[in-house]
């Protein structure tokens, strides 16, 4: 497997309609992915909303650039952050009954986070999720910089995401 034979994970920073940051975690095969509409929080117990999305293939993994006008997803994709995942207990079980604990190795992100299924509302399309940052090494306390605002360049150029969309034009 990619990265030191774990489990891969990636941010992909996402401007389309919405800029929001794509979280995906491999798992059987696929991405499981979620979109974070304010991108992941290194504050230790910050709760960041995780709305559920399709899962991706395994080929989307490294994918920057821009998506098209008129197709799916259409805008720019920044690679943002990208590593190891490693679940505790079953990540099929825990998923399921909507409780993921899990750590992360990544460039950018680092340490023990979780992610925790909200309650279903009525006629919501799709499952939200909570994505949790848990208190360790890793953690920032309140008040501390964003690492979205420290860090924005794609781990794989370099590039801002305006950069990326002007390459493309």
């Amino acid at each position: 497997m990619p990265d030191g034979g774990g489990l891969i994970y990636r941010v992909q920073k996402h401007a389309a309609r919405r800029l929001h940051y794509d979280f995906r975690l491999e798992l059987g095969g696929v991405l499981k992915s979620w979109a974070v509409t304010r991108g992941p929080s290194l504050i230790a117990g910050e709760r960041r909303l995780a709305v559920a999305v399709e899962d991706h293939g395994m080929d989307y993994a490294d994918f920057e650039g821009v998506i098209a006008p008129g197709s799916y997803g259409a805008g720019v994709v920044l690679l943002w952050d990208r590593g190891t995942w490693e679940p505790d207990g079953n990540p099929a079980a825990a998923l399921a009954s909507g409780s993921l604990a899990f750590t992360l190795h990544g460039e950018k992100l680092a340490g023990r986070w979780r992610l925790m299924r909200m309650k279903p509302r009525p006629r919501e399309r799709h499952v939200s999720w909570l994505l949790i940052k848990s208190q360790d090494a890793a953690a920032r306390q309140p008040g501390a910089p964003d690492i979205l605002d420290e860090r924005p360049r794609s781990v794989a150029t370099g590039r801002t995401a305006e950069e990326i969309a002007a390459a493309a034009a």
